[in-house]
């Protein structure tokens, strides 16, 4: 009975954990507040963060509160500020920026990227604009493969759970760990906006919350 209460608390964590990869991926979208309210994104971030990463949860109150004094508009022309251009990015959503010399888009780590979604059966929508080391893209990857544990666990395969864990820690490490410190400087450092100011805040402290925890 020890072993399968376990075994349920570390999944329902999985999950929460899962889930917040989710929610801030969909942060790193062009926002628009009706849907994020009506989908209750920063709501449900609050009451996940709050367990899965206490470090990170009161950037996530930072950015509710924000959000409320912002016009959509004002957090688009922020956002593409940021994000998208025209002009100079003042933060570059994009892993290969600033894992490569030179900080070239698509350059051999997008590639290297790719690759490893196509190792999981990958590919991305036709649809999709965006280069597949995009910070939304990287994060709902390992929500991906945070659910493919989940699955594994609940079919008690063993060897497929640790398999995607073991993918899990060396994405993160390899890819979202190694770019996201700078990226959210990069934010913090080029706009008084207070949502995305706490937006990076939050992003790189539940970067570098461990991944398991005890129950």
């Amino acid at each position: 009975m020890i072993k399968v209460d376990t075994a349920s608390k570390f999944i329902s964590r999985e999950k929460a954990r899962g889930d917040v990869f989710k929610l801030l991926a969909a942060c790193f979208y062009l926002p628009e507040k009706e849907l994020l309210a009506q989908e209750s994104v920063l709501e449900n971030l609050a009451l996940l963060m709050e367990s899965v990463c206490p470090k990170a949860w009161g950037y996530v109150l930072k950015m509710e509160g924000a959000f409320k004094i912002y016009s959509e508009e004002d957090l688009q022309v922020e956002y593409a500020r940021l994000f998208i251009g025209p002009n100079e990015l003042i933060a570059p959503p994009f892993g290969s920026v600033y894992l490569e010399h030179g900080k070239r888009v698509m350059g051999d780590s997008t590639l290297a990227v790719s690759r490893i979604y196509a190792e999981e059966g990958l590919v991305l929508d036709e649809d999709v604009k965006q280069p597949p080391d995009h910070i939304a893209i990287e994060l709902e990857f390992v929500h991906y493969l945070i659910t493919r544990e989940i699955q594994a666990l609940n079919e008690e395969d063993e060897a497929s759970a640790t398999e995607h864990l073991k993918k899990q820690s060396g994405f993160l490490e390899k890819n979202l760990a190694a770019w996201v410190p700078e990226f959210t400087k990069s934010i913090r450092e080029g706009t008084e906006n207070r949502y995305y100011r706490a937006l990076a805040e939050c992003l790189e402290a539940f970067i570098e919350c461990p991944p398991r925890q005890d129950a």
